[in-house]
């Protein structure tokens, strides 16, 4: 059983585009891809909400003493999170996150159903600008919820990670 799944990559600017419009863009921070299981809950989008938000993905300010692993500005590489850097964020929503294989044919049955996961998406937001990243909400942006969208990114790194809200190691 899978839980909310999400693709965070650092990036260094990102926009999403429906219709030849621009409907949203970030500079330095974070895109996160999140894709709704059916059986997803508010704790699967606490959980996935506060682990983007809080996780150190972002290296620190080179240090003055020695120790530690360093980048090779000297600084740790590991040691701020996207709040820390006041950084912002672009959440994508992303059923095709639960989709798998089934013969030569992508199958989706394991997404949450569309009317459903707009109204938990949108909660999911709320989480992360309200209780997450209070004070700061307007540094989470989104796209359009169900819309054909063209997502352009400079990745920052490349940092990639997985998350699924029901794999917490």
């Amino acid at each position: 059983r899978t839980g909310m799944r999400a693709v965070v990559q650092r990036v260094k600017s990102a926009s999403v585009t429906v219709d030849n419009a621009v409907v949203s863009s970030i500079g330095p921070g974070l895109v996160v891809l999140v894709g709704i299981g059916g059986d997803d809950t508010e704790e699967d989008a606490e959980y996935v909400a506060g682990k983007c938000l809080r996780a150190r993905l972002f290296p620190g300010d080179p240090p003055e003493g020695v120790g530690g692993a360093k980048n090779w500005d000297g600084a740790k590489p590991w040691d701020r999170s996207v709040m820390d850097i006041d950084g912002e964020v672009l959440f994508v929503s992303q059923f095709t996150l639960h989709g798998y294989f089934k013969g030569n044919r992508p199958d989706f049955h394991r997404a949450m159903d569309p009317e459903r996961a707009k109204a938990f998406y949108r909660d999911f937001l709320a989480i992360a600008r309200e209780r997450v990243y209070a004070g700061k909400g307007t540094r989470i942006k989104d796209g359009i919820f169900g819309a054909k969208m063209d997502v352009a990114l400079v990745n920052d790194g490349p940092v990639t990670l997985l998350m699924d809200s029901r794999d917490r190691k």
